[in-house]
């Protein structure tokens, strides 16, 4: 039996749930998704638009989007003026997953699309790049000196000898250094993979001795929370253990001279040489991505430039609404896939705000500060920053001047209701919240904002186009209202091409298909409502089981986070070898609070009361901190693992991990459960 998590009380009309916001007629007739409506229906076969009904509207574009991908994604080729500079002899020579064959015979360039506002004499000389780090020093990099930087570092890369296909690797804060590293990189067919400074070197080496890259762009250090972090440690470290590695080229953000044998960036990016863009085939790869992965290696996932330039036109313009006149600023690091997906706002010709620094320094606030002092037109955080504003009692609105920001986006883990309604409350009432999940698996979004439809408590407004999302039993069964497995039945562009070093594609497989053969099986529970909205409920590896009755851990969270006493928590559900089922939850709480009977008390009636009494957790401890991976996601397989009786070293790889000391927390609590009697 699977049943469907009650969701938070969400004001109702007679017809059903009533929308928090929805977009004026005007609003809905400027979106970019209107006009490409209307467009695609005269000249590729889209259902006709019918005034008055965008939410009808937007459902049969979706349909007709899964239905006719290759009419789908050939209007998307043609709307943004996706240049091939040689033809493509098909959109989808072949549909069947892993291995779809998207576009073959095209050639074509990524870096030269996301610098194409360079050459429009009108546009060159307005900011591509607006920069500032914790010091609040605010720099601009016009789309001209974008493209020249972009030009004559790919001429340098060439005369190092990196060809199409070599690896370039990027050890950078979120700088615009680390954005011509990437374009540079593309225009020369080269293959960029990223870490965060804050990464150690064991969690840089295990990403990037995977890939084996030649070329090495390194700071000597960073700010972060106010203090300043060298990296030259590091830095020597990664070059030792690098053998692949011909260049290393030195960003002095720290002020400090190269170090021995290492090129410095200035004297690669002088000079003003004429762009040259490599025009590779439509499945060449991009860029590697990693998994957020806890066991083994990060899986090093390949994602093409035609793919990626399709995918990324279509969320950036479409879905976000993104154009010339906007800025775009994603808290975001480079380790994390949101900063691939913030450098695709030059896709949109929009200005890119890049941030470098804490999410919370000096306080709470500081993002709604960046995007104050930037102009920001869409703001993009993570649901656990929302919660913490909300919790800290951050009045934004009325502290900042956010009256450019029509939309504040949020990824990373399902925003809650309360969160909704606090964006609401304390931004502005006429605010589009997009809600979105995706994963790094393909860059990009399975189900998030649609500019022109209503956006409902809890709830992300829609699968995207040309995304065939649906929630299916374990049979393979669609549901509609009811708690399924997250699946994809169609190819999306951006989906990986390959995972580095994986012989016969065997791990993608498992990875993806195992479950269903032929269909992407992503590892997340949704509800598809019958509104055409969607919900998400967690991970499905880590879903909470109980009688038959199925419930996501993010439900858990979100109920239990409401209360001021708990910073944050970690669910798990531990299936015992007696057949017993030992349903723990560990709670961080907030300065000053105490975990008494009363607190505990409250908890289970939260939960008893809003989601489930089945779902009561067993025990309620007190633990030090909640273990994250490097992008922010919490642990709990592994932590579930540690309570079944594995050890640490078999359950986590250390470098995968934020803070191990709080892992051993848990490993030590396993430990003295096990021993009792």
């Amino acid at each position: 039996m699977t049943t469907t998590p009650e969701p938070a009380a969400t004001p109702q009309t007679a017809a059903g749930p009533r929308p928090l916001w929805t977009p004026g007629l005007e609003r809905i007739a400027r979106a970019q998704l209107t006009r490409f409506h209307h467009w695609a229906a005269g000249l590729h076969g889209a259902p006709a638009a019918r005034p008055g009904r965008p939410g009808a509207d937007y459902a049969a574009l979706h349909s007709w989007s899964v239905r006719e991908p290759e009419a789908f994604w050939r209007a998307v080729a043609e709307w943004y003026d996706v240049r091939f500079s040689n033809p493509y002899r098909a959109v989808l020579a072949d549909p069947a997953m892993p291995g779809a064959a998207w576009f073959p015979g095209a050639r074509l360039n990524y870096a030269e699309h996301a610098l194409r506002p360079a050459l429009d004499p009108a546009r060159a000389a307005t900011p591509a790049l607006l920069h500032l780090d914790e010091r609040q020093r605010t720099g601009t990099v016009t789309w001209a000196e974008l493209a020249r930087q972009v030009a004559a570092l790919a001429a340098a890369l060439r005369r190092l000898g990196v060809a199409p296909g070599d690896r370039v690797s990027g050890y950078l804060p979120n700088i615009p250094q680390a954005v011509v590293a990437l374009l540079a990189a593309a225009a020369v067919g080269a293959v960029y993979t990223s870490c965060a400074p804050d990464f150690g070197a064991r969690g840089v080496l295990d990403r990037f001795q995977q890939v084996e890259p030649v070329v090495l762009f390194t700071v000597d250090g960073y700010r972060y929370a106010g203090r300043t972090h060298d990296r030259t440690g590091t830095v020597a470290e990664l070059r030792a253990a690098l053998p692949s590695l011909r260049a290393t080229v030195h960003v002095p953000l720290l002020g400090t001279p190269a170090p021995e044998g290492a090129l410095d960036w200035a004297a690669l990016t002088a000079g003003d040489p004429e762009p040259a863009y490599e025009q590779v085939e439509f499945d060449h790869p991009l860029w590697v991505l990693y998994s957020s992965g806890t066991t083994g290696l990060p899986k090093a996932i390949v994602q093409s430039q035609g793919g990626i330039l399709l995918e990324h036109l279509k969320q950036t313009g479409l879905h976000l609404d993104l154009g010339p006149g906007d800025r775009f600023f994603w808290y975001t690091s480079t380790g994390w896939m949101m900063w691939n997906f913030l450098v695709a706002g030059l896709l949109a010709g929009a200005t890119v705000v890049l941030y470098d620094g804490s999410p919370g320094f000096p306080d709470t606030a500081a993002q709604w500060r960046v995007a104050e002092r930037t102009g920001a037109t869409v703001l993009g955080t993570s649901a656990a920053y929302v919660i913490a504003c909300r919790k800290a009692g951050i009045h934004p609105g009325r502290d900042f001047d956010l009256s450019a920001v029509g939309c504040v986006a949020t990824t990373g883990s399902p925003l809650p209701p309360d969160g909704f309604r606090w964006l609401h409350d304390e931004v502005r009432q006429d605010l589009w919240i997009a809600s979105v999940s995706g994963g790094t698996d393909v860059c990009s979004c399975f189900a998030g904002g649609v500019p022109t439809l209503p956006v409902y408590v809890g709830e992300l407004q829609a699968p995207c186009l040309g995304t065939d999302l649906q929630a299916w039993d374990e049979r393979g069964r669609p549901l509609l209202d009811e708690v399924g497995e997250l699946v994809v039945t169609n190819p999306m562009p951006s989906m990986p091409v390959r995972f580095w070093n994986d012989p016969g594609g065997v791990r993608y497989r498992e990875s993806y298909f195992a479950t269903y053969p032929g269909v992407w099986r992503h590892g997340d529970w949704i509800t598809l409502t019958s509104r055409g909205t969607v919900v998400i409920h967690g991970r499905s590896d880590s879903t909470l089981n109980r009688q038959g009755v199925r419930m996501g851990s993010a439900d858990i969270y979100e109920v239990v986070e409401r209360l001021p006493e708990i910073r944050e928590s970690l669910v798990i559900g531990v299936e015992e070898p007696d057949g017993g089922y030992w349903m723990p939850l560990f709670v961080r709480l907030a300065d000053g609070a105490e975990l008494d009977d009363a607190l505990r008390d409250r908890v289970r009636a939260a939960i008893r009361g809003e989601l489930s009494p089945r779902h009561v957790p067993d025990e309620i401890i007190a633990a030090p901190g909640i273990p994250h991976t490097l992008t922010g996601k919490r642990i709990e397989v592994p932590v579930k693992r540690l309570f079944q009786g594995a050890g640490l070293d078999s359950t986590v790889n250390p470098g995968s991990v934020d803070d191990l000391t709080v892992l051993r927390f848990y490993e030590r609590l396993a430990a003295e459960r096990a021993s009792r009697p």
